[in-house]
C-alpha cells in the first residue's frame, strides 16, 4: 500500500477546510488551496475558530496556496483531495490540471455527494482513473466518524486499501464501501427520511416540539429530532439536495414521490429564514433574545416555545413500536415516517451496498442514530414492520419478506454476530481487523467476574479488561469495592489490568447524589470514610503487581480523571474530555488528583523553577477546573504524559490499551511510592495573590475565592510545611481530605451540588 506522509486538499470551504485541518490532526503535512490563497487562509481561520484542530498547533502543519500560482505544491502529495463546487465540468477541468502535476501512483479523491465516480472520470486517462475514489466525510470532518468510500471500475485495489486503511487508523473513521449510486448510503435514506418527516409533519400540522420529540430519543436519533436538524442543514439546501436526488434516482423510486419544496418551505426561503445560518429557521430566538420561539406549521407564523406534552409519547414511555401502534396524533406521524423510511431502507440493499450492517454503520455514524434501520427493524419485528406495510398499502420489499421468513436481519451464530443477505446467505458482520469490543466478546463469552456495578473479562493473552456499569461510570461504595476485587483477582490469574469498556463515557466521577445523601445523613464522619475508600483503592491500583493501562473515551471527569492519574500508562482516544472538575460543585479534588497532579509537574519543573512553580501551575488548571478539549489538549494540560498514547479510531481503543498493557507487562516492577517538595507558607501567599487578582478580574466568585484557597493549602503543603523537607503522598492526600470535608460542609457547597444535580449546569455562587 501507498503510505500517506502528505496530503493536498483543493477547495477551502467548511468541507474542504474541515478535510485539510484533519489531515493535520493525523499528524500530514498538507497543502490547501483555493482559488486564492486568501480563501485558503480564511479555510485555516475558520477552522481555529470551528474547533477543526484537535490542538490550535497543528494549524502550523497547513501550507495554504492558489491553484492558479501554487499547483506545483501538490507534486509530491500521496493523497489528494478534491472539494470544490459540486458541477462535473469545473471538477474534470481541475481534475487535468492536478493530473499534469501529481506524482505516480498519487491517490485522488472526491468528497463529492451528488455526482456519481463513472461521471467524474469520463474522458480522464486511464492512469487518472485507476488512482481516482469518492472519499464523502460528513460535516464537521473531525467530529462525524463516516467516511463514504467509492471506488470506480478501474480503480486500483491498492489504492482503495491504502484509504480504507489511513482513514480507519489514522483519522479514526468508520469507513463504508458504497456503490456507486446517487446519494451513497447515509445521504440516500437520511434525505428521504427528513423530508418525509418534514412535511408529514406540515399536512398533520404538528407542533414542531412535538415532533422533534417523536423523531428523536424513541428511535434513538439525537434530541435535535428533525427541525433541529434541518435549520442545522439549512433549509434552502433541503430543496437543491432532493431535487437532485429525484434527477439522479431510478424509475419507481420513493424519493421522487416527495414534495421537495412545499408552500411553507418555499415561503422560508423568500422571507430568509434559512435555519442556523440566518439566524432563524423552523426555530430562532426571540425578539428579547431570552427565549425561543418556533414556527406555528400551519401558519408559519412564529409562536414561543413551549414544553412537550405528547399523549402519545406518554402513553408509550418511550417504547418505539408502542408509540407508532398509538392511535393519537403523534403516535400516527411516528407511524407514517419511520414505517416509510424502513420500507425504503429495506429496498435499496443490495442496490446501494452489500450488506444491512454497511447501511446501519452508515447511518450510526453520519447521522447520529443508535440503531441503524436493519436493527430497528429487528427491535420492532420484521413481522410486525411487513403486516403494518401491507395495512397501509404500501409495497413491501423482498428482503423485508425474506428476513420475516429468517426471522431478522440479525442473528449470532457460534458466538460471532451474524447478518443476512438478500441473496439468502448469511455474512459475518464486518469488524477490521484487530478491532476489540465488549460487545463482541459478549457473543461468545461470559465475565470472569460480574459485580453488578462493574465486570472483569478476559480480553486473551493474560490481559484482563474492568468494565464499569453504573449510570454515567459514576464512583459509589459498591464499586470501590468491585474495583478492589478486580485487583485480588488479577493478581493471581493476569498479568495486566485495562479499565475501560464501549460506552461513551469513561466516567463521569463521583455519583454526586451519593456524596449530598452521605454528608446530609452521616457528617463528617460518613464522608470522609467514603473518601478514605477512593484512596485506598486508587492507592492499590497504582502499587498493584501488575500494570493497569486506561482506556479513556468520551467524558473523564473528577474522579473518572483520578483513577486514570494513577494507572501506569493511559491509552486515550483522540477526543477525550478530561479534567478535574470539582471545583465546579465547590470542592477540591479528593481522590489523589491534587497529589498526582503535583507530582507530574514537579518532576517536570521543580528542578528548574523551584517547589511554588507546579503549584501555580497545577492551581492554573485544577481552581478554573479545566478540561482538554481533545486528547492533544489534554497532553498540554498535564492530565496525558508524552508516554501516554493516542488512539484516533474510538473503536481500536481496548485493542490498543491491550497492547500498552502487555508491552508493560514485560519485567514489570511496581513504581515505589515517591515524595513531594511542596512550597508551604511562601508557595500559598503566590497563589493567594492569584486568587485574589481572578476575583478582582471578575474571573472569580466569592466562594470561587475560598475553594481556590483551600486547594492553594493542598498544593503547598499546609502552614507547617517546610520546602527543606519532602512529604509523602499519605501526607497530602491527609490534605486533600480534610480540604474536601471542610467545603463540602460549607452551605454555599451544597447549593452547588444541588444546583447541579437539578440543572447539569455549575452555579456560580
Amino acid at each position: 500500500m501507498v503510505t500517506i506522509k502528505k496530503a493536498a486538499v483543493i477547495g477551502a470551504g467548511v468541507m474542504g477546510s474541515g478535510i485539510a485541518a484533519h489531515l493535520a490532526n493525523a499528524g500530514l503535512d498538507v497543502v490547501l488551496l483555493d482559488v486564492e490563497k486568501a480563501f485558503a487562509d480564511g479555510g485555516v481561520a475558520r477552522q481555529l475558530k470551528a474547533g477543526g484542530f484537535m490542538d490550535p498547533a497543528f494549524a502550523t502543519r497547513i501550507k495554504t496556496g492558489s491553484t492558479k500560482d501554487d499547483l506545483a505544491l501538490i507534486a509530491d502529495a500521496d493523497w489528494i483531495v478534491e472539494a470544490i463546487a459540486e458541477k462535473l465540468d469545473i471538477k474534470q477541468a481541475l481534475y487535468r490540471a492536478v493530473d499534469g502535476v501529481r506524482k505516480e501512483g498519487s491517490i485522488v479523491s472526491s468528497n463529492t455527494s451528488t455526482i456519481p465516480l463513472h461521471s467524474l472520470v469520463e474522458g480522464l486517462p486511464t492512469s487518472f482513473a485507476a488512482d481516482f475514489l469518492i472519499t464523502h466525510f460528513f460535516n464537521p470532518p473531525r467530529i462525524m466518524r463516516l467516511l463514504e468510500l467509492v471506488s470506480g471500475k478501474a480503480t486500483k485495489l491498492e489504492a482503495t486499501a491504502t484509504i480504507r486503511s489511513f482513514a480507519d487508523h489514522r483519522l479514526g473513521k468508520s469507513v463504508v464501501v458504497c456503490k456507486d449510486t446517487p446519494g451513497f448510503i447515509g445521504n440516500r435514506i437520511g434525505n428521504y427520511w427528513m423530508v418525509v418527516a418534514q412535511n408529514e409533519a406540515i399536512d398533520l400540522g404538528l407542533e414542531v416540539e412535538e415532533a422533534d420529540a417523536v423523531i428523536g430519543k424513541p428511535f434513538g436519533i439525537p434530541s435535535t429530532g428533525i427541525f433541529g436538524l434541518l435549520d442545522l442543514v439549512g433549509i434552502d439546501l433541503m430543496p437543491t439536495i432532493l431535487r437532485s436526488l429525484q434527477k439522479a434516482t431510478p424509475a419507481g423510486d420513493a424519493i421522487k414521490d416527495c414534495d421537495a419544496e412545499p408552500p411553507l418551505i418555499a415561503r422560508m426561503i423568500a422571507e430568509n429564514r434559512l435555519g442556523r445560518k440566518s439566524g432563524a429557521g423552523f426555530v430562532r430566538l426571540s425578539p428579547d433574545r431570552k427565549s425561543r420561539d418556533v414556527i406555528d406549521l400551519l401558519t408559519g407564523d412564529y409562536r414561543p416555545q413551549k414544553a412537550v406534552s405528547s399523549v402519545s409519547l406518554e402513553a408509550s414511555a418511550g417504547d418505539p413500536r408502542r408509540l407508532m401502534e398509538h392511535g393519537g396524533l403523534a403516535g400516527r406521524y411516528a407511524s407514517v415516517v419511520m414505517e416509510k423510511m424502513l420500507a425504503y431502507a429495506a429496498s435499496l440493499v443490495p442496490n446501494i451496498a452489500d450488506t444491512p450492517d454497511a447501511v446501519d454503520e452508515a447511518m450510526r455514524s453520519g447521522y447520529g442514530w443508535k440503531q441503524g434501520p436493519f436493527e430497528l427493524i429487528d427491535q420492532l419485528g420484521a413481522g410486525w414492520l411487513k403486516a403494518r406495510l401491507e395495512t397501509r398499502g404500501l409495497a413491501v420489499p423482498a428482503y423485508l419478506s425474506l428476513a420475516v421468513e429468517r426471522g431478522g436481519f440479525y442473528s449470532v451464530v457460534d458466538g460471532k454476530r451474524v447478518s443476512l443477505l438478500p441473496d439468502g446467505s448469511i455474512a459475518p458482520v464486518h469488524r477490521g481487523e484487530g478491532v476489540l469490543l465488549l460487545s463482541d466478546l459478549r457473543l461468545s463469552a461470559d465475565p470472569v467476574e460480574d459485580w453488578g456495578v462493574a465486570s472483569l473479562w478476559d480480553l486473551g493473552d493474560g490481559v484482563a479488561c474492568l468494565e464499569f456499569r453504573t449510570k454515567m461510570n459514576t464512583y459509589a461504595p459498591a464499586l470501590f469495592e468491585a474495583i478492589n476485587k478486580a485487583i485480588e483477582r488479577c493478581s493471581r490469574d493476569f498479568k495486566a489490568l485495562v479499565i475501560g469498556s464501549d460506552s461513551p463515557v469513561f466516567s463521569a466521577g463521583a455519583d454526586l447524589r451519593i456524596f449530598l445523601d452521605t454528608v446530609e445523613k452521616g457528617g463528617r464522619e460518613a464522608i470522609g470514610a467514603f473518601i478514605d475508600q477512593g484512596h485506598d483503592t486508587f492507592k492499590a491500583l497504582k502499587y498493584a503487581p501488575f500494570p493497569v493501562v486506561g482506556a479513556a473515551a468520551g467524558l473523564a471527569l473528577g474522579g473518572g480523571c483520578e483513577i486514570l492519574l494513577h494507572c501506569d500508562a493511559i491509552q486515550a482516544h483522540a477526543e477525550l474530555t478530561i479534567g478535574l472538575v470539582e471545583t465546579r460543585i465547590g470542592v477540591v479534588p479528593g481522590w489523589g488528583g491534587c497529589k498526582e497532579m503535583m507530582l507530574r509537574f514537579s518532576s517536570a519543573t521543580a528542578a528548574l523553577k523551584g517547589p511554588v512553580a507546579p503549584a501555580i501551575e497545577v492551581l492554573n488548571i485544577i481552581e478554573p477546573a479545566r478540561v482538554s478539549t481533545s486528547a492533544f489538549d489534554a497532553r498540554s494540560l498535564g492530565y496525558l504524559r508524552a508516554s501516554d498514547g493516542i488512539t484516533m479510531n474510538r473503536s481500536r481503543l481496548l485493542a490498543d490499551a491491550k497492547a500498552k498493557a502487555l508491552a508493560l507487562a514485560n519485567n514489570y516492577v511496581a513504581s515505589e511510592p515517591p515524595t513531594l517538595t511542596l512550597s508551604g507558607p511562601s508557595g500559598a501567599a503566590a497563589l493567594h495573590n492569584l486568587i485574589e487578582g481572578a476575583m478582582v478580574a471578575g474571573r472569580a466568585t466569592g466562594h470561587d475565592g475560598i475553594i481556590g484557597r483551600a486547594l492553594a493549602g493542598v498544593l503547598t503543603g499546609g502552614p507547617s510545611a517546610d520546602p527543606l523537607k519532602p512529604v509523602s503522598e499519605d501526607d497530602v492526600l491527609a490534605l486533600e481530605r480534610q480540604a474536601f470535608i471542610d467545603q463540602l460542609a460549607t452551605p454555599a457547597t451544597v447549593d452547588r451540588v444541588r444546583h447541579m444535580l437539578a440543572t447539569g449546569k455549575p452555579l456560580r455562587n
